[in-house]
């Protein structure tokens, strides 16, 4: 099979821009810089992007284009280092897996980032979740909102302060949309805090898109994405039905390893998983049984050594010269050549797990 050559993007700064970007990593305000891919010029705004992941040597960076105002469809771009995941698959892995299951989720692909001539390793570029994601797939205009911190649990407690949230968007910030979908997201929440078990399914049917988030418990249960549950998701609130969908992001930690990249072990996610809104649709003996159905399902398709093994050696093929050649991946090397062995046998154990697991769902 021939490997096809990486996209290459080129950013080129001002050296004073540069020095300003570097000075301050913490830092919101963007510097400008020109965009080169083929024969594409582009000006762009960067900024480095994520939280605790800009302390780490190698960065990532959030773009946004400015001139013209869209590339490609889209109005910015994330630009993931995965510098904390020796393969620098696990990412793309999980989002491409949600799609197989019928899961909105951001299209990324693997490219080789140059900065001022200099090469600076494998890049992850990300969709942003945005009115653009909405109109690339046809969808209905709605409002799209970022779950920002663990207050994203579909929960009237805080999860960071252990006390009632001040306010019911607690958690969660517009990406787009209007200041009036605040309310449907305002009632979303309280709602799924405040019916009556009787009443619940009924309710939750006119707010929830079910079989969606059925699907996305499943997927996040599977690759173990421990915060996933509360935070690492986009809700895309659909006006013309009315009903909330979620969306992965950011699933860097999963087959096999944590948010520090080490190693997780396959048992540590209950089958369940965790939040409010889970717990709610789980105590409900149709949404149950059929959560059963869709895990069994997965469990026999598509969370299987058999149908990931591929996938996992094409991706790595397809990046393996260049990883050996990125300046800040020396000393990991020789851990980008077994990741994928750890990966299989994390899909192994874990769904062997999970199997043993689904007794707990009848």
């Amino acid at each position: 099979m021939a490997i096809r050559n990486l996209p290459t993007y080129h950013l080129h700064f001002h050296p004073l821009d540069l020095f300003e970007l570097r000075s301050d990593i913490w830092s919101e305000v963007p510097v400008q810089a020109t965009l080169k891919n083929r024969k594409k010029k582009l000006q762009v705004d960067v900024v480095y992007r994520g939280s605790h992941i800009r302390k780490f040597k190698k960065k990532s960076y959030h773009i946004q284009f400015y001139k013209p105002k869209t590339f490609k469809g889209v109005k910015e771009l994330h630009l993931n280092s995965e510098f904390n995941d020796p393969s620098l698959l696990r990412n793309k892995l999980s989002l491409d897996f949600f799609s197989q299951l019928g899961i909105l989720s951001p299209k990324s692909h693997h490219m080789a980032l140059n900065i001022n001539s200099n090469y600076e390793g494998v890049y992850l570029a990300l969709e942003s979740v945005d009115e653009h994601f909405l109109k690339d797939r046809c969808l209905p205009p709605g409002a799209i909102y970022y779950a920002v911190n663990d207050d994203a649990n579909f929960s009237l407690m805080s999860e960071i302060d252990q006390d009632v949230k001040k306010s019911l968007k607690v958690g969660y910030e517009r990406k787009c949309g209007h200041k009036a979908d605040d309310l449907a997201l305002e009632k979303f929440i309280y709602n799924i805090n405040s019916t009556p078990p009787a009443k619940f399914e009924e309710m939750i049917s006119k707010h929830l898109h079910v079989e969606q988030y059925l699907k996305w418990l499943a997927g996040i249960v599977c690759v173990q994405n421990f915060d996933g549950f509360v935070h690492n998701y986009a809700l895309y609130y659909n006006r013309k039905n009315h009903l909330f969908q979620l969306i992965p992001w950011d699933y860097d930690a999963t087959w096999g390893r944590d948010v520090n990249g080490k190693d997780l072990h396959p048992e540590y996610v209950r089958i369940e998983g965790f939040n409010t809104l889970s717990a709610r649709l789980l105590a409900v003996p149709t949404y149950r049984r059929h959560y059963h159905e869709i895990l069994t399902s997965i469990l026999e398709t598509e969370f299987t050594t058999r149908n990931m093994e591929t996938k996992i050696s094409s991706l790595q093929e397809q990046i393996c010269p260049y990883v050996q050649k990125d300046p800040y991946l020396k000393d990991k090397a020789h851990m980008f050549l077994n990741e994928a062995e750890l990966i299989l046998t994390f899909i192994k154990k874990r769904n062997a797990y999970l199997k043993k697991e689904l007794k707990k769902l009848q």
